[in-house]
């Protein structure tokens, strides 16, 4: 789950975080208000979440409340990489000296949290990852032993940081890490951390990215989903407790099982075919669930084929073909669809399935080379 801008930075400050003391406005007459309680010139940030809001035009500068209330005008409701601007953000302009990065983030396959920083603040991390990889600072921390004082001044010294700077910033560094572990987080980002004219260091942008797994959690977080940002698709599967995520194919594809399901976007790929979604409908799923997460399935107007592969263990494939079934009664099933059922009580299942317009399959082999020859006929 994504966080946007204002709700990454006001949760860095329960940590101890400094940002700038900025409000959320709805409305061209908020910003005003906000603007003159604030006091000078103030920047007016659009908070979708997307990158490049600036170059876009969301991120404007209004140097008095009349002006930030026009600025807003422009901003709020404006259609931001295919976004509609809904609030804007008002901080008070920064006197900026000098801009670095700062992040703390997931190595997988170093199994270990990685910070990560950079005097290169303020541009496109992947940028300067992709031109100039030495200018970002690596450090990894053990989990079991957690962030220590000595890596924040190691990394300050590599970066090369004046002297006068390494106490501030590394309490932020071991603040932002807190922040990161305590929130069950995936990312927690500051860029660019500005240093001031008065010397001081704050976080002026920021983003968090929280693990869905562990949302039950993180219940004031959770509240802060917000799904106008999400695809609708990807939104009605986590309300189904379904793990959906939409691809660039046309084949639909629903399967029982994480592995199974990547193997069968591979088989597919290796047919000439492309997958429109991974869907997993996990271990167990009754017949009311998978009648949801078909009709996701059916919903993508993308999708030209369908194919359901299951292995029944603990999923019965009865229970997956009565999924099927009370899916087609309600939703008007206009692309062929290839089931391939194997497991538990398989025979029953396509036995509950042969008088329907429904191809099976008994490998996943001929499956995906029916499915891919399906979506090349209709498309």
């Amino acid at each position: 789950m994504k966080l946007h801008e204002y709700q990454s930075k006001f949760h860095f400050a329960k940590f101890g975080v400094p940002i700038p003391q900025g409000k959320v406005a709805e409305t061209p007459d908020e910003a005003a208000a906000i603007a003159e309680e604030l006091g000078g010139t103030v920047v007016i940030k659009a908070q979708v979440q997307v990158g490049g809001r600036g170059k876009a035009g969301g991120v404007k500068l209004a140097k008095s409340p009349d002006e930030a209330r026009e600025v807003a005008s422009q901003i709020l409701g404006m259609d931001l990489k295919g976004l509609e601007v809904q609030k804007v953000l008002i901080d008070p302009a920064a006197d900026i000296k000098d801009e670095l990065y700062l992040a703390v983030t997931t190595d997988r396959a170093a199994r270990r949290v990685l910070i990560m920083a950079s005097t290169e603040g303020g541009v496109d991390i992947e940028e300067v990852n992709a031109k100039t990889p030495e200018k970002i600072i690596r450090v990894h921390v053990d989990p079991n032993i957690g962030l220590r004082s000595y890596q924040a001044v190691d990394i300050a010294s590599e970066m090369g940081l004046p002297r006068e700077h390494w106490r501030q910033f590394g309490r932020i560094v071991q603040n932002l890490y807190r922040c990161y572990t305590e929130s069950d987080a995936s990312l927690a980002e500051i860029n660019p951390l500005i240093i001031d004219g008065e010397g001081n260091m704050v976080a002026v942008d920021g983003k968090m990215i929280i693990d869905d797994s562990a949302l039950y959690r993180q219940k004031d977080l959770a509240e802060q989903r917000d799904t106008a940002e999400e695809d609708p698709l990807e939104t009605e599967a986590r309300e189904a407790d379904v793990a959906y995520i939409k691809l660039d194919g046309n084949i639909g594809c629903m399967v029982n099982g994480a592995g199974l399901a990547m193997a069968t976007l591979d088989i597919i790929k290796r047919y000439g075919g492309e997958p429109a979604n991974f869907l997993d409908t996990a271990g167990g799923a009754n017949a009311e669930k998978v009648a949801k997460a078909f009709r996701l399935l059916l919903t993508d107007e993308n999708v030209k084929a369908i194919l359901v592969n299951i292995f029944g263990g603990i999923t019965r494939c009865d229970e997956v073909a009565q999924g099927i079934l009370d899916a087609m009664k309600e939703v008007e099933v206009t692309v062929p669809m290839v089931v391939r059922l194997v497991g538990t009580n398989d025979v029953e299942g396509r036995a509950m399935l042969a008088d329907t317009d429904i191809i099976t399959a008994e490998t996943l082999s001929d499956a995906a080379q029916k499915v891919v020859e399906a979506a090349k006929s209709a498309s």
